[in-house]
């Protein structure tokens, strides 16, 4: 039937009054935004124009790849991470930015050498591998050995008794990474307590690609020190199901791993220096080194960057805060935390000042917010910093947040500050050879430096410094 055109407008008309109708019916709180603190006013326009400027630029990830594809991985000790700060410090005095200098560290050296595992039993079979960050090697020859796969510490406990002359493999299922992770960090020291000549893991993932992750592990000096390798999700349910049909499962692990005496580092910086306090600053950064396969886009060459694209961007717009920011390019992160330690013992005596430690150690995907430490007061602060982000959606400020390398100034007291993005497929490639610029997307690297760039320089330059200190038993 067709309808009149009087008809027709009113139908059409109809929706547009059953929304208005909806729209008078909604909560007061739902019809128009809260009004904007004092400190939300005084810095709106400053944060759009930032927010603006780095979703204009996609400079943070082409400097990112440029770095990563040019010097590719790079572990504690290792040429590729001194011509890589080399470079970072070249690039930032080239760029102008103040104060850009290295600070001395000595970090631990590990060499994985070359390694190899292989199914044995019941089938001939490579097993896709990765040593664990400070492991031993194995003797000359390798170790051939059965296999004795357990669930958890506690299944091995009460398994002890099959465990000695044999390779345990830890088959624990990704519970978060917290939980999950003391596998690789401890699965040597319990393998070796029941007997064990070597440990294994399945790797620490929640998305199997047969892709080995690596990471740091640890040894007890009240135990002998084993091998610790991890594999592959997917081989290590191959031989969980083997085993639990009864078949005899035999693994030959050859590991060439050492560690060689401490080589010199160095932390990389450079600022723009405060226009009326300028011994107060606030640091933000990521870690330079990486672990010795993919190249460490992701983890953290990518934190590095939007946090030095941060301090660059502002300088572009010529926002000089009335306070420092510094951003700084830590080494060690990833197997002995070596550069953290280094810049607190060489900064202790103007820790005092230092108003605020930001870290970007989660992968540079799209922004949420920021977790932080500090007190109540410095967090309705920063919360209200935090609501000028909603335009990226990150405007979320919850508590607790830091990082691995600001930790040993959080310690002290120096509020601290994570930046927190969707990390769904962080763990997908931590510590393997996916970790490759391809992971990470320009407009979402963007969207971290702006992130960045507004919580530093409102912090920096608002009128009173962040309340200083962190809530006890921090």
């Amino acid at each position: 039937m067709r309808r009149s055109a009087p008809a027709l407008r009113a139908t059409a008309a109809a929706p547009l009054l059953l929304a208005a109708l909806a729209l008078a019916a909604a909560p007061a709180h739902a019809q128009q935004p809260a009004p904007d603190t004092p400190l939300q006013a005084q810095y709106r326009a400053t944060a759009g124009r930032i927010i603006a400027a780095a979703l204009a630029d996609s400079g943070a990830w082409a400097k990112m790849a440029r770095i990563t594809d040019t010097y590719g991985n790079r572990l504690a000790g290792s040429d590729a991470l001194e011509r890589a700060l080399e470079d970072i410090l070249r690039t930032m005095q080239q760029e102008g930015l103040e104060n850009a200098h290295a600070e001395p560290v000595m970090v631990p050296r590990w060499v994985r050498g070359e390694e190899s595992a292989e199914l044995v039993e019941p089938r001939g079979q490579p097993l896709p591998m990765l040593g664990l960050g400070g492991s031993v090697g194995t003797p000359r020859g390798g170790i051939t050995a059965p296999v004795l796969v357990v669930s958890t510490f506690d299944e091995l406990t009460r398994r002890a008794a099959e465990a000695r002359g044999k390779i345990v493999l830890f088959d624990e299922v990704w519970q978060g990474y917290g939980p999950t992770v003391q596998y690789r960090g401890r699965a040597a020291v319990a393998a070796a307590r029941v007997g064990a000549v070597a440990a294994l893991i399945r790797s620490v993932t929640p998305f199997p690609l047969r892709t080995p992750h690596t990471g740091a592990m640890y040894y007890d000096s009240a135990v002998a020190r084993v091998p610790a390798a991890a594999l592959t999700v997917e081989d290590a349910m191959l031989l969980h199901r083997m085993q639990d049909r009864g078949q005899r499962v035999v693994v030959h692990l050859t590991m060439a791993a050492r560690t060689l005496p401490d080589s010199p580092s160095r932390n990389v910086m450079g600022e723009i220096r405060g226009s009326e306090h300028p011994e107060e600053v606030v640091v933000i950064g990521g870690h330079t080194d990486s672990w010795d396969v993919g190249q460490g886009a992701m983890d953290d060459m990518g934190g590095v960057v939007v946090s030095w694209e941060a301090v660059r961007l502002l300088q572009r717009l010529g926002l000089r805060p009335r306070r420092t920011i510094r951003v700084v390019g830590w080494v060690n992160e990833e197997n002995g935390d070596r550069g953290g330690e280094g810049y607190r013992d060489a900064h202790r005596d103007q820790l005092a000042n230092h108003v605020l430690a930001i870290e970007s150690d989660g992968g540079v995907f799209r922004p949420t917010g920021f977790g932080f430490t500090g007190t109540d007061s410095a967090l309705a602060l920063v919360r209200q910093i935090g609501a000028l982000l909603l335009p990226l959606g990150a405007d979320t400020v919850s508590r607790g947040g830091g990082g691995t390398d600001i930790n040993p100034m959080t310690q002290l007291g120096v509020p601290s500050m994570g930046l927190n993005d969707d990390g769904t497929r962080y763990f997908w490639y931590h510590h393997t050879n996916a970790d490759t610029p391809d992971k990470l997307d320009p407009r979402e690297m963007a969207q971290c430096v702006a992130a960045m760039a507004v919580m530093a320089y409102v912090v920096a330059d608002m009128p009173e410094r962040l309340p200083w200190g962190v809530p006890a038993g921090r």
